[in-house]
């Protein structure tokens, strides 16, 4: 029988559930290591290992765990890319804005001018054989948000698979990762796709999903509504306002979680075409998009996956 545990860290709520003979001994040690990379890759506790990157900005390099050097450098790379959406330095302009949280307002134009200033992933140095990490403005900040439930989600995948589990399911709010079969009905993982025009829990789309991760970025998913304007939490790294976009959501079906974190962000805002292109390009990437009118749109691979 499965057995499933749940904890809350990440502003979400994180729920794993495998098949073992020990399975509750081994979710106990999967609720420990994630309370561990909250603590290493977290932009809003002010005593991480990510912040002290962060407050050292302009001033002095910080050598820090292997596992947060590999997530900012790869958050660089794929920040600085051609028509990327994704910028891991959008620190600044995120806690401006801070929707999603209870402290969230309209910031003023000058204080948007002011974060955009800030964003810039060059200024991202780093050392790769000692570790190192160098903001080289003051006031910088990384965030991993759009990174990190991925990253995760594949280092727990892989203690898993260590520990000899064959099947589980990983799931950070918006981030599934499978491991295997579902061994208790015998067939692969089914995922479901939200309506963005439901509640939650009520699907436009299911997926079957072996050894798969699923990421889904939405519009819907953080808001904050102001004077009458509704304003959601994906920030146009240009503008430093919510992404102006007909998309309501884009889920990127992967063999590794981070992959599909990494791509849900890059392409965001793009036309469906654009976004299908790109995934078509790309070996081991599927999309599902869905715009503002509820229409979908599916990569080739994933056809026969839906049900």
């Amino acid at each position: 029988m499965l057995v499933s545990g749940s904890i809350s860290l990440m502003g979400t709520t994180i729920t794993v559930s495998l098949l073992a003979d020990d399975a509750e001994a081994l979710l106990a040690q999967v609720m420990e290591l994630l309370k561990v990379y909250e603590q290493r890759f977290s932009a809003n506790d002010d005593q991480s290992e990510l912040m002290k990157v962060n407050h050292e900005a302009g001033k002095n390099w910080v050598f820090v765990h292997p596992e947060l050097f590999e997530l900012i450098a790869l958050g660089k790379s794929h920040s600085l890319a051609p028509a990327s959406h994704l910028n891991i330095t959008i620190g600044p302009l995120v806690q401006t804005w801070r929707i999603g949280f209870s402290d969230a307002r309209v910031p003023k134009d000058q204080e948007i001018k002011d974060a955009l200033s800030l964003t810039d992933p060059s200024f991202i140095e780093l050392d790769f054989k000692n570790q190192g990490v160098y903001l080289a403005k003051p006031g910088m900040k990384i965030d991993l948000g759009a990174l990190a439930k991925g990253y995760i989600a594949d280092r727990i995948a892989d203690f898993l698979r260590k520990k000899g589990v064959s099947s589980a399911l990983i799931n950070l709010g918006g981030n599934v990762l499978t491991l295997g079969i579902n061994e208790e009905s015998k067939r692969p993982w089914r995922i479901g796709i939200q309506n963005p025009q439901e509640t939650r829990g009520h699907h436009l789309a299911l997926l079957n999903i072996q050894n798969q991760s699923v990421v889904t970025s939405g519009v819907y998913e953080r808001s904050l509504t102001d004077q009458g304007e509704t304003y959601h939490h994906i920030l146009d790294r240009k503008t430093g306002y919510p992404l102006k976009t007909k998309l309501t959501s884009l889920t990127i079906v992967s063999d590794k979680s981070v992959d599909g974190e990494i791509w849900t962000t890059r392409l965001f805002g793009q036309e469906p075409a654009a976004i299908l292109k790109a995934v078509e390009a790309q070996e081991g990437l599927e999309a599902f998009i869905i715009t503002e009118n509820n229409h979908y749109f599916y990569s080739s691979g994933l056809e026969p996956q839906i049900l």
